[in-house]
């Protein structure tokens, strides 16, 4: 079999990865010339991740470019401290916690993994539609007016899916939850946060995070609610929005992002609690395609990664497309949904009323007392043993 595979950001390349040791070829378009969109944001890739990544071979290359961060403080915009909680390793004790880098840097590490094992990439290459052909076949039609063939085409082209409005013309679109996310890079910060420890503030305004790197820089980000969702916000002035939100409610915010330069992002937060068609015929949607969610939970990049392998050992074992696209599903939709929901309900306790505000910072060191990994193990805890034969059902 050879699978097509549109989007060259987490989903694509691992799923490529992922293909190609289960015995089927593919071939990686990426829409961006030089890579996968909002490449200046930093994210935290959990142990479920780097799980997913060691069952094909490939965490190494993501472990050498991210460093850890283990631990949580939470704190208020008084400098309160609420709770502290650590997540050095999951259940099997043999993965790492939290691994923080830039989603650039995840991108590039697989997508120069799949280089490097012999698969193709192309960039630049934006799909325009796709076909069934009578005999089953899929063709994909690019903007620039070529085309390719596959056996099957995989759609890892994110949030605003092609591929998903190709299975499904009546697919819903993601609801834009009126909240931007800003992140920048502090080079010579005024503020440091200890070694390996996120540091969370939670404002009667914002909500604001930030870490040191190994390097001594400091990473920070923040929530920006309130916003209109036209494309005009892409040109915002989001350092000047993140000061405005920050300032004389969350300390040390304000110096944090006033020592930043012009190395700051703002993305636009999206999520769907559920997408009813994920496959159709010899096409099928992952990651943030399948199940955009906002970014609170911070296992939008794991649940891709867990999807890509997932689905190719169900190929690998159900060699009857239709079928093993069922079974992924069946593997994959409960879990995925679950996680959005769960990242929706803290996206909307990051800002609370007053009086919840005082409810969250009663409960939230209780909660946490033994931990976070045990609150909600459902996450980390999640283990894919590549050699487990999957059958249907």
């Amino acid at each position: 079999m050879h699978a097509l595979i549109i989007g060259g950001g987490v989903a694509g390349p691992a799923t490529a990865i992922a293909l190609q040791k289960a015995g089927i070829t593919s071939v990686v378009y990426e829409a961006y010339p030089s890579g996968a969109d909002e490449r200046g944001a930093f994210l935290s890739l959990f142990a479920n991740g780097i799980d997913a990544l060691k069952a094909i071979d490939a965490h190494e290359p993501v472990l050498e470019r991210s460093f850890s961060g283990s631990r949580i403080e939470f704190t208020t915009s008084a400098g309160k401290q609420l709770a502290t909680a650590r997540l050095d390793r999951d259940v099997h004790g043999d993965l790492p916690g939290p691994r923080i880098l830039k989603r650039a840097d995840l991108c590039e590490a697989l997508q120069g993994e799949a280089v490097r094992r012999g698969i193709r990439v192309e960039r630049g290459k934006r799909l325009a539609f796709a076909r069934r052909t009578p005999a089953g076949r899929i063709v994909a039609t690019f903007e620039d007016g070529t085309m390719d063939v596959g056996d099957f085409l995989v759609g890892a082209d994110g949030i605003h899916s092609v591929v998903r409005r190709s299975i499904d013309a009546d697919a819903p679109a993601p609801r834009y939850t009126g909240e931007d996310v800003v992140c920048g890079y502090a080079r010579k910060a005024p503020v440091l946060a200890p070694p390996e420890t996120f540091r969370m503030i939670y404002g009667k305004r914002a909500f604001f995070a930030f870490l040191t790197t190994p390097g001594g820089d400091t990473w920070w980000f923040t929530n920006i609610s309130g916003m209109d969702g036209s494309a005009t916000a892409l040109s915002r002035d989001w350092k000047r929005l993140a000061l405005e939100r920050v300032r004389a409610d969350v300390d040390p915010a304000t110096d944090l992002i006033e020592a930043t330069g012009d190395d700051v992002i703002g993305i636009r937060v999206y999520e769907m609690a559920s997408t009813p068609i994920w496959h159709a015929g010899s096409m099928i949607v992952v990651g943030d395609a399948a199940h955009p969610a906002s970014p609170n939970a911070g296992h939008g990049a794991a649940m891709a990664l867990e999807d890509s392998v997932l689905l190719a050992m169900c190929l690998r074992d159900l060699p009857d497309i239709p079928k093993a696209f069922g079974r992924y599903e069946q593997l994959r939709r409960e879990r995925v949904e679950r996680l959005v929901a769960t990242s929706a309900q803290m996206r909307k306790r990051a800002i609370p009323a007053p009086l919840q505000r005082v409810l969250r910072d009663f409960m939230l060191p209780r909660l946490l007392k033994n931990g976070p990994r045990n609150a909600a193990p459902w996450l980390t805890r999640h283990h894919i043993d590549w050699h487990e034969k999957l059958a249907a059902q």
